[in-house]
C-alpha cells in the first residue's frame, strides 16, 4: 500500500508526525507499506511550518507545492491544480488528509476526481457554524471520504447523521494527543522565559487568530485591553499570529500585562501551556491539549467542534465578548478549576490504530 500524506498548516504537521512514526514502525513488519509526504505550502512562515518538521522529527517533504497565501478561492484552487499534477506524476493507493484546513478539502476533492480513495483523520467534528471556513472544509471533505477516523463517539454520530457508511467509520482517538505524549519529555522553555521572569502557574497564555476576534482592528484592541486589565498581576504571553500582527500594525497598545512574542515552535509552545495558570484562546486544537494537561482553558467562541473538551475536559466556552470572559474568569478565580477528565482513547495510540485498520482495507 502506497499512501500520500498531505500537510499544509501548523495543526496538520502536529497530526501527521505520529502517523508517519506509526507507518515507519509498521514497515518493519510490512515492507510493502510506503508513503509520500506532500507539503502544500499553505503555511510558509518558518515558525508556522519548517520549525515543526524539525522539532517533531518529520521527514523532509517529498515535495512542497508552495501555494502560499491568497483568498479562500485562490488558495484552494492553487492547491488543487498543484496536487493534481503531483498525483498524476506519483500515483498512490490512498490519499490521507488530516484536520480541516483548505489543504484538507482541496486535496480530498482532487484525489476523488482522480478515483483515488481518501482517508480523513479527525473526521466528523462539527461546530454547526457555517461562517467558519473550517466547517465548510469538514463537511465537503467528509462527504467524499472513503475511510473516516474519529476522535470521539460524537464525531461518529455526526457522520452517520450525514449519511456516511458506519462500516467505514473508526473511532481511534486523537493523533494530536499522540504527538503530545511522544514529546512531553522534550519540551523546553523559550528564550524569553527568564527575560520575562516567568514562573510555573503564575502566567497565562493567549492565542487569537479567528476572523471574528481579530479582523476588526478597533474591536481587537478593545479585546486585548480588556484581557490585559482582567489579568490582575499575572503576565500573559501572547504568541501573535502574523496575520493578527499585520492587523495591529504599529499601533501603540499600552498593555501592562500582555507580552507579544513571535509564533512559537511546538516544543516551546507546549512548555508554555503545560506550566501556565490558564489559557485564553480561540483555537480548537489547544483546548484538546489543555484538556490532557489539566490546564483551565477559556475559548473565545460561541461554539466548538470539540464538545468533549468542555463536557469532559478543562475547556469553557466564553463567547466573543470581553464582558462575558471577565464574568466567567472571575467565577473561576473564586470557585477554582472545574472537575475534568481525559476523553476515551486519548491515550497516545490513535496513529497505531489508524495504520492497523488501513492495512486491513
Amino acid at each position: 500500500m502506497k499512501i500520500t500524506i498531505v500537510a499544509g498548516a501548523r495543526p496538520n504537521f502536529i497530526k501527521i508526525a505520529p502517523i508517519i512514526r506509526a507507518i515507519e514502525n509498521k514497515r518493519k513488519i510490512v515492507p510493502t507499506l510506503s508513503y509520500r509526504l506532500v507539503h502544500t505550502g499553505q503555511h510558509y512562515d518558518k515558525n508556522l511550518s519548517d520549525t515543526f518538521f524539525t522539532e517533531l522529527n518529520i521527514p523532509k517533504p517529498d515535495v512542497n507545492l508552495e501555494v502560499k497565501s491568497g483568498s479562500q478561492a485562490e488558495q484552494t484552487a492553487a492547491i488543487m491544480v498543484a496536487f493534481e499534477k503531483e498525483l498524476l506524476q506519483n500515483p498512490c493507493d490512498l490519499v490521507l488528509v488530516v484536520g480541516d484546513v483548505n489543504s484538507t478539502m482541496a486535496c480530498a476533492i482532487t484525489a476523488k476526481k482522480l478515483h483515488i480513495k481518501v482517508t480523513h483523520v479527525e473526521a466528523g467534528i462539527r461546530s454547526g457554524d457555517m461562517t467558519m471556513p473550517e466547517e465548510i472544509n469538514r463537511i465537503v471533505t467528509d462527504s467524499i471520504t472513503d475511510y473516516f477516523f474519529t476522535t470521539s463517539v460524537t464525531a461518529n454520530d455526526n457522520l452517520i447523521k450525514y449519511g456516511a457508511d458506519a462500516r467505514n467509520i473508526h473511532f481511534v482517538g486523537n493523533v494530536m494527543i499522540d504527538t503530545l505524549y511522544q514529546n512531553l519529555d522534550r519540551i523546553s522553555a523559550p528564550d524569553f522565559w527568564e527575560d520575562f521572569n516567568l514562573e510555573k502557574d503564575h502566567y497565562m497564555v493567549l492565542t487569537l487568530h479567528r476572523p471574528a476576534n481579530v479582523d476588526e482592528e478597533n474591536s481587537l484592541i478593545e479585546l486585548l485591553r480588556g484581557i490585559d486589565e482582567m489579568a490582575g498581576n499575572r503576565k500573559i504571553i501572547f504568541p501573535i499570529h502574523p496575520r493578527t500582527k499585520a492587523i495591529l500594525g504599529e499601533k501603540k497598545l499600552d498593555l501592562k500585562n500582555i507580552f507579544l512574542v513571535a509564533p512559537q515552535g511546538y516544543l516551546h509552545f507546549m512548555f508554555l501551556i503545560k506550566n501556565c495558570f490558564a489559557v485564553i484562546t480561540d483555537s480548537g486544537g489547544i483546548s484538546e491539549e489543555t484538556t490532557v494537561l489539566g490546564i483551565p482553558c477559556f475559548t473565545m467562541r460561541n461554539n466548538t467542534e470539540r464538545p468533549e473538551t468542555e463536557t469532559i475536559g478543562t475547556n469553557t466556552l466564553v463567547g466573543t465578548s470581553i464582558e462575558n470572559l471577565k464574568k466567567i474568569f472571575e467565577r473561576f478565580l473564586i470557585n477554582g478549576p472545574k472537575k475534568a477528565g481525559i476523553p476515551e482513547l486519548w491515550d497516545g495510540k490513535a496513529s497505531e490504530r489508524i495504520i492497523d485498520i488501513l492495512l486491513q482495507k
